[in-house]
């Protein structure tokens, strides 16, 4: 109580202070610098007073306990079941997982001995395990039948193991019973084990990115009471997309983090999981490890035949009597795998084409054939999805797209992303992979934002300052004094974004729900740093200033020392305070899973909150003394109009710089500047994320938390490949 009283105490006195300083401004006739630089370090006393105050209270503070109750954690494991079947179940009708039935590829115990553990200790013997990915409740209860609840899912490139994962997380979750684990799809990509060598610890961070609202609603400590308490049944995708010495680390990780009660479903192709085996020198423990059977080609035409509309527009008769016969091997084997068996439902069964082309010479040469599907894969997703405005049209795109133009634009992504070595767009490391974040594009780019900031500004400034004082001259006074401020600023914010947007490409995205309260060291250090830098800057705006304004050297030195004195103070109050009132300001998000535009959308609310309180911390702080400076005011019974007019402008600028400059998360301006620059290299659409967003309802991008991904790995590489070739 007295610790409250006294913090409340000092932010009065700081506000008294304020509002006495502004009166007497206001009712004193200033006529020399020398009476304003006495007003100015008397208002600096005074500032650093409450600043003492404050800040000594709030570090002194004690921070919360974040231990989270079991009630808690109950509560919490029921909202992410329900975000995740919800997320899934959209994204499976999305991918027609289940339209008319899914590809019932069969799935058997490995018959490679080297990849499993010892039978005893994976399951009940006779150990069998043996599914369809069609028998949604045979898989679970297949899966629920091993010891620890311990499966990896092998096969070849395209041969449903991603499908046969997503449909094992949705029967679980339809059949769970009270206290299982939720199971949740995670892309393997992210986990680097020498960095984070628990899996619990790197899952913790995961599910707080994928799933905000859990942080906002529950705390920011139960994501990862969520994973270290065992309510969490990770499914790990993607082992191959690793490189060699991460995949047995990963391994090596795995047997090291679990526990007896901890399971997992994994997935790999087959080859990379035997050379993880290899580099790491041991199975993963107690795991199951299951491969797929070819699909026969009597399953091939009855899945398709069920696809077809009962009188189809062109005749499948040819097709199905060289599956029968043999006479088309091209054709048998690419359809013997999930991949090959949907590229044939997409390029020819959606668009109601002619099949012909399945039977003729491409038929014979399964290379080939694979290749014509996946040429054939983006004009035909094309033409066979209308638009539609209707939020219900999950699987319709929004806007008409040239089926040349998309495919022109996901092929230079595939090629960005294979340069990269990664399976994962996301859109906040966009302006990393495209070389957005280098020093000359960060610099121009804050350049000329800060330029058109401050023409606007400034013009609506000198606008308002003429219709109120009626002075014919009020675009042209002071006009070298304008251009020399806007020079000097321009320069300190292409400055600041040349070596911010380095930090920015590394950033993850930030939401106003996801935050939680800093503890009291990283705030202090945060006082220090925006003071120090508060500092140089306002040494910067003073000496600047005071050189546009004639004053003799000495005058200017000490001007710009007592404004570097002001800003460096206020700063680190700015800092503080600005951080405090975005805490307060969060609010959980929509009852929702993270997908790419909710996170793009959050990051961009986080951004610009952040800059509409720096912009008010700034006016209330220390705006309204730039319209006391020596020469600001032309007419003294203006002083008011102008020292408004005056504050406003100049906290909207600086409010920019430090927006620009504090903060972890600016992955919207990043993202800002990497697509204009591509953009206005004709690489992507401007508007790049409803251009994804289409690509994902079109089928051809899926979605893993704010993650985007090719379809299929076969889909990027395809695309990557024809784009260099047509470099």
């Amino acid at each position: 109580m007295r610790r409250r009283v006294l913090t409340q105490a000092g932010l009065a006195l700081f506000v008294g202070a304020m509002a006495g300083m502004l009166l007497y401004f206001w009712r004193t006739d200033l006529e020399t610098a020398d009476q304003r630089a006495s007003v100015l370090g008397l208002f600096v006393a005074v500032a650093g007073l409450a600043l003492t105050v404050h800040g000594t209270l709030r570090d002194r503070r004690t921070p919360a306990s974040s231990l989270v109750t079991g009630e808690t954690v109950r509560a919490a494991r029921e909202a992410l079941g329900l975000l995740v079947a919800e997320q899934w179940r959209e994204e499976s009708r999305v991918r027609s997982l289940s339209d008319p039935h899914p590809i019932p590829v069969r799935w058997r115990l490995t018959e490679d001995a080297g990849l499993m553990d010892h039978p005893h200790l994976v399951g009940p013997e006779p150990l069998r395990f043996t599914v369809s990915s069609g028998q949604g409740a045979d898989l679970a209860q297949a899966f629920r039948k091993l010891h620890r609840r311990r499966l990896v899912i092998t096969g070849g490139p395209g041969s449903g193991k991603t499908t046969l994962a997503v449909r094992l997380l949705l029967e679980l979750l339809d059949s769970a019973a009270p206290g299982e684990p939720v199971p949740v799809l995670v892309t393997l990509t992210g986990w680097d084990p020498a960095e984070r060598p628990r899996l619990h610890d790197w899952l913790a961070v995961r599910l707080a990115r994928d799933y905000p609202t859990l942080t906002s609603a529950f705390g920011g400590g139960v994501t990862g009471a969520l994973a270290g308490q065992g309510h969490v049944l990770p499914v790990l995708d993607g082992l191959d997309e690793l490189t060699g010495e991460h995949r047995g680390a990963v391994i090596r990780a795995l047997n090291a983090s679990l526990a007896d009660r901890d399971g997992f479903v994994l997935t790999s192709r087959a080859d990379e999981l035997a050379e993880a085996v290899a580099e790491a020198g041991d199975v993963l423990t107690a795991a199951a490890v299951i491969a797929p059977l070819p699909l026969s080609p009597s399953v091939v035409a009855g899945y398709l035949r069920a696809c077809l509309p009962p009188r189809p527009r062109h005749s499948w008769s040819p097709v199905f009597t060289a599956l029968a016969e043999g006479t088309a091997p091209g054709l048998t084997e690419v359809a013997s795998t999930a991949l090959g068996l949907w590229l044939v439902r997409a390029g020819y069964v959606a668009p109601a084409a002619d099949p012909a082309p399945l039977t003729g010479d491409l038929a014979q040469d399964p290379d080939r054939l694979r290749a014509h599907l996946l040429d054939r894969l983006i004009p035909a997703a094309v033409a066979s999805r209308l638009t539609s405005r209707d939020p219900a049209e999950h699987f319709r795109p929004r806007r008409a797209w040239e089926a040349e133009r998309m495919r022109a634009h996901l092929a230079y992504l595939a090629r960005l992303m294979t340069a990269a070595d990664t399976r994962d767009l996301a859109w906040w490391q966009l302006a990393r992979h495209t070389g957005a974040g280098r020093l000359r594009t960060g610099f121009l780019a804050g350049v000329v934002t800060s330029t058109v900031a401050w023409v606007v500004i400034g013009f609506l400034g000198r606008l308002v300052y003429g219709v109120a004082s009626g002075e014919p001259n009020w675009l042209t006074y002071n006009g070298r004094g304008w251009f020399l401020s806007g020079v000097w600023f321009g320069l300190l914010f292409g400055i600041v974004c040349a070596f911010k947007i380095k930090k920015w490409c590394r950033e993850t995205p930030g939401s106003l729900s996801g935050g939680t309260r800093p503890r009291g060291g990283r705030r202090r250090g945060g006082t220090f740093r925006g003071a120090a830098v508060g500092f140089v800057l306002g040494v910067a705006v003073g000496l600047g200033y005071g050189s546009a304004s004639g004053a003799p050297i000495l005058a200017t030195a000490l001007f710009g020392l007592a404004i570097g004195l002001l800003f460096g103070l206020t700063s680190g109050l700015v800092y503080g305070l600005s951080s405090a009132i975005a805490v307060r300001l969060e609010a959980p998000t929509a009852g929702t899973a993270g997908t790419p535009l909710s996170s793009l959308r959050d990051d961009r609310a986080l951004n610009l909150v952040r800059l509409v309180v720096l912009d008010v911390v700034f006016t209330v702080l220390f705006g309204l003394a730039y319209g006391l400076l020596p020469g600001a005011v032309p007419v003294a019974e203006h002083r008011v109009v102008v020292g408004v007019v005056s504050t406003v402008g100049v906290a909207l600028m600086f409010g920019l710089l430090f927006a620009a400059s504090v903060g972890e998360h600016h992955g919207w301006p990043a993202y800002l500047v990497a697509t204009h620059r591509l953009a206005r290299r004709r690489l992507l659409p401007r508007d790049l994320m409803p251009f994804l967003d289409d690509a994902h309802r079109l089928g051809l991008l899926r979605t893993v938390g704010p993650i985007y991904q090719f379809r299929h790995a076969a889909l990027q590489d395809h695309l990557a490949l024809s784009a260099d070739n047509r470099k």
